[in-house]
């Protein structure tokens, strides 16, 4: 039997939210996935199907940056990422999931550190726990923490799904799409929010 449950990956104040973000989308990309994952989480929530929010928070630059591809990052002055070592440390605005899409019944995992959502967290128990074994996947970045928790859920048997307009990136479209195509090709499926909720109503 197919239990689901929706992961939303850093849907944070660090990402979404312009005037704190140390690693923004666009303001017009942050708007558009805020509202899409609103009116998504509204419609799973009816279904009674269950939001874990992923959470990435650090305890120091150290901690970050003993990942090398991030240190490379951290110091090329031309990388989209190069405020990884400053990202969503503890006690930072940004470590906050986006307030409208919170509900107090929504579980929330606050220790993720790296892209792969199921490194240093206890997400595989939660969803052992509670049965699950079909994923929804939302966040941010589409090819980045959303790609590697989506082939990491794949490869341990869960039935994934990328939710199309539910994700983005800071990278940019041809990163946004060439992430679900990959991921569309070998390790699951990739459904629009509609696509998804309209099969269960």
């Amino acid at each position: 039997m197919k239990k689901i449950a929706v992961i939303a990956i850093d849907l944070h104040r660090g990402h979404l939210d312009p005037s704190v973000a140390t690693m923004p989308l666009p303001t017009d990309k942050c708007m558009q996935v805020i509202k899409a994952n609103r009116v998504f989480f509204e419609e799973c929530r009816k279904l009674d199907i269950p939001i874990i929010h992923l959470l990435t928070q650090y305890r120091n630059e150290e901690e970050i940056l003993s990942n090398p591809a991030w240190y490379d990052r951290a110091n090329d002055p031309n990388a989209t990422r190069k405020n990884v070592g400053k990202h969503n440390l503890e006690g930072m605005p940004g470590v906050e999931v986006i307030s409208e899409l919170w509900d107090e019944k929504d579980i929330l995992i606050d220790t993720k550190k790296r892209y792969d959502c199921f490194i240093a967290t206890d997400l595989d128990f939660v969803l052992k726990a509670n049965q699950i074994n079909s994923l929804w996947i939302t966040g941010v970045n589409t090819n980045s923490c959303c790609l590697a928790t989506s082939i990491d859920a794949s490869v341990r048997d869960y039935d994934v799904t990328m939710v199309s307009d539910c994700v983005d990136t800071m990278d940019g479209d041809y990163f946004h799409e060439a992430a679900l195509k990959v991921f569309e090709r070998a390790f699951g499926k990739v459904k629009s929010s509609k696509e998804l909720v309209g099969v269960l109503i």
